[in-house]
């Protein structure tokens, strides 16, 4: 196949005062220029792009967008340029630094009755909102769907997050990560965390297939990895990814235990012990004994209702009688119960950090 080469057109007015900017200032290599008694074009290359500079050209300037691992280094420090042409040139960091915004606490119900449509997401995939501020950028749930299965149009990828959650909620889906092993499947009840930066695909789903996904912060950046193919070689598990280990939680080798709430049990995903207490995840189900009013200090607690039915009171609140498929969130140190649960109530709860502290209050 014959080389292709792709190239930006810029315009400009006098070139010659364009080639000192684009060669000394932004460090590019000049490939080009013509005609060489009053040259009229010049072609620039560098950083992984190619820019024709013409006299005349009718577009507009642009902006050039220049990313290095060290800014502070690059064009003498300066972050915004113009060029002689009058093209934007913005100078940033390779690598976006994470940037985890404080939460904006808010007492939240979601009930999948009243939910808008479906909107169509990545890969094709449907998706509902479960907390629609985003509790102020510091956290997303969404419930995803799958009508239809078979192979998902996904590549290899990765995202830049704090933590990362998916659990299988209905039917099941084929999922490879980078340095575990073979493909596998994730039934419902199961679940995994994508600790920063794991490489990932995914290969098949049934039909109906829905899951959960908690994603901190609620913006996070996804890049394809278009030189990684999975599976990579021999499973690592032991391998840490910027602090987390990958988890592969399954429901039938774990034990139900007392929850932190008397009158429930729950059990525990490991989440915790394995993301260094950045989040915690249980399954929850009644227990016996009496509804109790208790408060927490977790900074972010996000509960689901994946069966059954519960009614959720809040200090100040009316009361919500929740079904399958409603979530809430309850900010910390506010008064709530969980009262008159159905016997076949599940709950999927997760918290940020792991580790917090609850207490039973009197009402």
């Amino acid at each position: 196949m014959s080389d292709i080469q792709a190239e930006v057109r810029l315009p400009t007015q006098e070139l010659r005062q364009d080639i000192p900017f684009f060669t000394k200032v932004l460090k590019m290599r000049m490939d080009m220029i013509y005609p060489a008694d009053d040259p009229s074009v010049a072609v620039f290359s560098g950083h992984g792009l190619r820019v024709r500079i013409e006299k005349g050209a009718s577009e507009p300037a642009g902006t050039l967008r220049i990313l290095t691992d060290d800014p502070g280094g690059f064009a003498d420090g300066q972050t915004v340029l113009t060029a002689p042409n009058g093209t934007r040139v913005e100078i940033a960091a390779l690598n976006e630094p994470l940037i985890l915004p404080e939460t904006v606490h808010r007492f939240v119900v979601r009930r999948l009755a009243d939910q808008a449509p479906w909107i169509i997401g990545r890969a094709g995939m449907q998706y509902r909102d479960l907390i629609p501020d985003r509790l102020g950028g510091s956290i997303i749930a969404s419930h995803i769907r799958i009508p239809d299965g078979g192979p998902v149009p996904d590549m290899v990828h990765y995202h830049t997050v704090g933590f990362q959650l998916i659990f299988c909620y209905r039917g099941w889906v084929d999922l490879v990560y980078e340095d575990q092993g073979e493909p596998f499947r994730l039934h419902a009840g199961n679940c995994v965390i994508q600790p920063p930066q794991i490489r990932h695909r995914v290969l098949y789903a049934s039909d109906n297939i829905e899951v959960i996904e908690i994603g901190v912060p609620a913006e996070h950046v996804t890049t394809i990895d278009h030189d990684m193919t999975l599976p990579n070689g021999p499973a690592n598990p032991d391998r840490v990814f910027d602090g987390q280990r990958f988890v592969h939680y399954r429901a039938e080798q774990a034990t139900w235990a007392p929850f932190r709430i008397p009158g429930f049990q729950s059990r525990d995903t490991t989440i915790a012990e394995h993301t260094n207490d950045v989040a915690g995840v249980h399954v929850v189900r009644p227990d016996e004994g009496n509804a109790v009013w208790t408060e927490h200090n977790s900074d972010i607690l996000f509960t689901f209702v994946m069966e059954g039915q519960v009614t959720l009171e809040g200090e100040g609140r009316d009361a919500s009688f929740l079904t399958a498929g409603d979530a809430f969130v309850i900010p910390p140190r506010m008064a709530y119960r969980l009262s008159d649960p159905s016997s076949d109530l599940e709950l999927l709860e997760v918290s940020l950090p792991g580790v917090f502290d609850t207490k039973v209050v009197a009402r």
